[in-house]
């Protein structure tokens, strides 16, 4: 199958899991909240946010491993691929029971000297806790499939691993409505069965499908591939990680200042980041294994337009469903919510804002991670993000709204995308002239426009599902038109109708198919 072909169904089949489960989880998210109420909701945001925030752990690590198992794939060479996938199944084994050290000891002193929860319900918190590093043992040690199933560019089954995910969470939120049982607790256990249970489909489906996927690591053992993994892998975590630690560190600073209620408003915030960055992320899943071969093979400028095509494409993406929402987000809250706490509004449009900025970026990181040299790369940009801690602290010190955290959130990842441009200058040969002319100008003018464009319903129509309506197509209608003409080049407006009449053209072949048969 042809690269272009291969990612047009890729896409396709992520983006129908996207669609399914986006509705799925803000449903559920609904029916949590309304089980749960706002204060143990905010508790287990709180404790067991970390889970949340693993997908992007999840995904660092699962890019370390891909690396090598793209390159290896390309090359031919089934020893070699067996030695990646044991070699990743030992290192993500002790970094799974390295953090589970980690999190039981360090999770005492925080339950006891910093968090800010109702003494009632502190014992349940720490229930929740345990359940939460449960799950991020399973989640870690389940890396090396999910590489796998990205090399393999098996999306059709990360699709579908991903639906049921997101019903059996679904069933999760409809039986909070019944039990006796503490809710909280339920809840985290259930969640937390939810994450064994689909490494153990993953586990199943690989070890029968893919031959380099059984473990024996005492047999394909390699020290020195291990050395190197280990190596790449933990500069990648230690990337990951800081994402976590200032999305969590603001969580924990705010619950300090405010208590747990804040926390629910943070946590729904990132909720609905989630959901909207679920379009750009998908995306990205179908490039990434084609930006790292294309470095594997040696075609870097393939590899570095494939990273600029990323970058737009991404923020363009996002930008379409985050404009109208961004506009509209007190009417949304209260149809989708009923009961909206104190702060949302304004921490979910902000943390998609930051969300925007970082898009605008997000194929470099594909790019940089392709080239293997990431060790000061990654030390730079964790000491921009983990920055967001202390001057978050000493805004909410100085006396400033709870939001003002997010508002220095967003002008610090500013910060850290410029440096991404400069690291990648450096690592890759781009040309940051160009960059700075073809991906962001061309990407942030039309979007900014379009916003302009999309105000205009606010101006003449009160508040409501209608005026939802409205802003919803007029923003489509201004986005798709300012793009068309002014965000894509004549090359990247003709491969885009090259996909889209792929797709279109592949729909009734796969269907007289199926009927013949």
């Amino acid at each position: 199958m042809q690269a272009a072909n291969r990612v047009v169904l890729n896409t396709g089949a992520l983006y129908g899991r996207m669609l399914i489960t986006m509705f799925i989880a803000l449903y559920s998210t609904r029916l949590v909240l309304n089980a749960l109420g706002a204060a143990d909701y905010g508790i287990f945001t709180l404790v067991s946010g970390v889970i949340v925030m693993l997908s992007f752990l999840n995904v660092a690590m699962t890019i370390s491993t891909q690396r090598y198992l793209s390159y290896y794939i390309g090359v031919g060479d089934e020893g070699k691929l067996r030695q990646v996938f044991n070699s990743s199944v030992l290192l993500h084994t002790m970094m799974g029971l390295a953090l589970v050290v980690i999190f039981e000891g360090g999770g005492l002193y925080f339950f006891e000297r910093v968090l800010n929860i109702p003494p009632d319900r502190l014992g349940t918190a720490r229930i929740i806790f345990h359940f939460t590093v449960i799950s991020t043992f399973f989640t870690i040690i389940s890396v090396p499939y999910d590489a796998t199933l990205n090399a393999r560019e098996n999306m059709f089954l990360i699709a579908g691993i991903g639906i049921w995910e997101g019903v059996a969470k679904l069933g999760v939120a409809i039986y909070l409505q019944y039990t006796g049982y503490d809710k909280l607790i339920v809840y985290g256990a259930l969640i937390a069965a939810i994450t064994v249970i689909s490494l153990i489909i993953k586990r199943t489906f690989c070890s029968i499908k893919y031959k380099e996927s059984k473990v024996q690591v005492r047999k394909y053992f390699n020290k020195d591939m291990l050395k190197e993994m280990f190596s790449y892998a933990g500069w990648n975590m230690f990337g990951a990680g800081s994402v976590v630690a200032r999305n969590q560190g603001l969580a924990m600073i705010l619950n300090v200042f405010f208590g747990t209620v804040i926390n629910a408003a943070y946590g729904i915030a990132n909720q609905v980041n989630a959901q909207l960055t679920y379009f750009s992320v998908t995306m990205l899943q179908s490039l990434n294994p084609q930006i790292i071969k294309s470095e594997g093979s040696g075609d870097r400028p393939r590899m570095l337009k494939l990273a600029m095509i990323a970058s737009k494409f991404s923020f363009f993406l996002l930008s379409f469903f985050s404009i109208p929402v961004i506009i509209e987000m007190p009417v949304i809250l209260k149809f989708w919510l009923k009961n909206v706490p104190d702060h949302t509004i304004i921490f979910c449009r902000l943390i998609i804002v930051v969300s925007l900025v970082n898009q605008l970026t997000v194929g470099l990181q594909v790019a940089i991670q392709s080239v293997g040299r990431i060790k000061v790369y990654q030390m730079v940009v964790s000491a921009l993000l983990m920055l967001n801690l202390p001057v978050s602290y000493f805004l909410l010190k100085a006396g400033l709204a709870p939001h003002a955290v997010l508002v220095s959130a967003v002008i610090i990842e500013a910060l850290t995308c410029s440096y991404r441009v400069l690291a990648a200058h450096r690592l890759t040969g781009l040309s940051i002239p160009e960059y700075l002319r073809k991906g962001v100008l061309t990407s942030v003018f039309p979007v900014a426009l379009a916003f302009s464009v999309a105000l205009l319903p606010q101006l003449v129509m009160p508040a409501g599902f209608v005026r939802l309506l409205f802003t919803g197509c007029v923003s489509t209608a201004a986005v798709c038109l300012c793009v068309r003409f002014l965000g894509l080049s004549a090359y990247e407006q003709e491969k885009l109708a090259g996909i889209i009449m792929k797709l279109l053209s592949k729909l009734p072949i796969r269907f007289s198919v199926a009927k013949a048969n």
